[in-house]
């Protein structure tokens, strides 16, 4: 078969630009190509053409086919920025860029870790951890930073738990985590944040042998396998992702439910929706908003195009959670809808291996503060609200709320 035209009435580039309108709806462009060529060509930051993939079948045909590969050191795989070349295709990238057999080895190491039942085990820890920062937050005050006093540091401290890492360190990996998801960032700026945090983890590593503890970390040097660099690979993949997706997923429901009143009250009225809630805000929100990357190793039709061994390919899995074919009013946010089938965490052998711990802490942050907090409001003008449009995770830099 042929490679279908490329009829898009404008050059496509990636990342989009979000509009001006709703922050919370995924790019103009990409949203019309979902409707109108959902599988089209896209123009990267360094000048290279890749594949889009937009709409929700085709983006799960993508990811559940092992044709199309997440090793970055593949040539043909697309990088959204330089920094993220940097970080994806070094020689301490994670098994997240790496293809099965490997992939699946490395995995395994940590699925124990994440099994639904050790999750259920952990939820009132994770409570405890959700009180106590409210505590503090409201102690004497009526108004703060949601960001910077609760939804980050609450997962925050639950990944520090599980890893062995330090919670007094959070500021250390903090900054380098925000570095190496910055669009911005160069290729330097994330090698010196990578190497920084790489070295730090080793130590930890190191350290863990001799003075062993209940954390993946320990788990992981104990088992004799990995080296302390390969440990540390995976140690800065779980403490930057266990952090900052749960942390902006929080703050970015919390905005998106303050925005939507009558929703808002639903929760208030049914707390038995939450985790229902939370599937659908995860669909409305997905803060992955610049998609998922492959490369194909052989030529595969997708909706009709032959995508060739060697191209690159994004799934941008927000346009893909707006189907309308998928899920009727999807430009809607509705707590009381059955969002179960999004792919707000992956599809495929790469499907996000902590999304039950995610879906927990999400659960109980929202929740608690809707519970907690009765007169939550926004305490600046939604206008005012700095949202994280440099960063490759959505969300927002800062939400002041009072109560």
């Amino acid at each position: 078969m042929t490679t279908a035209p490329h009829t898009a009435t404008a050059p496509l580039t990636v990342p989009a630009t979000r509009a001006s309108g709703c922050p919370f709806d995924p790019p103009p462009s990409v949203e019309h190509a979902r409707k109108e060529e959902p599988v089209t060509r896209a123009t990267l930051w360094d000048g290279s053409e890749c594949w889009l993939v937009t709409r929700y079948q085709d983006v799960r045909d993508v990811l559940g086919d092992p044709r199309f590969s997440s090793d970055a050191k593949r040539p043909g795989f697309p990088f959204l920025t330089a920094g993220f070349k940097e970080l994806a295709s070094s020689n301490t990238s994670s098994f997240i860029r790496q293809d099965d057999p490997e992939h699946a080895r490395l995995r395994r190491m940590l699925t124990a870790d994440f099994m639904i039942k050790k999750v259920e085990a952990m939820r009132p820890q994770v409570q405890g951890i959700a009180d106590d920062l409210l505590d503090r937050m409201t102690e004497g005050r009526t108004s703060a930073d949601l960001v910077a006093e609760f939804a980050l540091p609450l997962p925050s401290l639950v990944i520090c738990l599980l890893l062995g890492v330090p919670y007094e360190d959070h500021d250390f990996f903090q900054e380098r985590s925000r570095v190496l998801l910055n669009l911005t960032s160069t290729a330097d700026d994330v090698r010196v944040s990578q190497d920084e945090l790489l070295a730090y983890l080793e130590q930890l590593a190191e350290t863990k042998r001799s003075e062993p503890d209940d954390g993946i970390v320990s788990r992981l040097a104990a088992r004799g396998e990995l080296s302390n660099r390969d440990i540390a690979a995976m140690g800065r993949l779980l403490l930057v992702a266990g952090h900052e997706t749960t942390a902006n997923m929080t703050a970015l429901s919390t905005l998106a439910l303050l925005r939507n009143p009558r929703q808002l009250a639903a929760l208030r009225e049914d707390p038995a929706l939450i985790k229902g809630a939370v599937e659908e805000l995860l669909r409305y929100l997905t803060i992955v908003h610049n998609g998922v990357t492959r490369v194909a190793t052989d030529d595969v039709t997708i909706a009709g195009h032959t995508i060739r061994a060697g191209e690159g390919v994004i799934c941008t899995i927000n346009t893909a959670n707006r189907d309308e074919g998928v899920f009727p009013g999807s430009d809607e946010l509705d707590v009381s809808r059955d969002a179960r089938r999004h792919v707000a965490f992956g599809f495929g052998v790469h499907q996000c291996l902590g999304q039950g711990l995610a879906r927990a802490e999400l659960q109980i942050a929202i929740e608690t503060l809707l519970r907690r907090l009765p007169g939550l409001r926004l305490d600046i003008p939604f206008d005012d609200v700095p949202f994280r449009t440099d960063m490759g995770i959505y969300g927002v830099h800062a939400l002041p709320i009072a109560w």
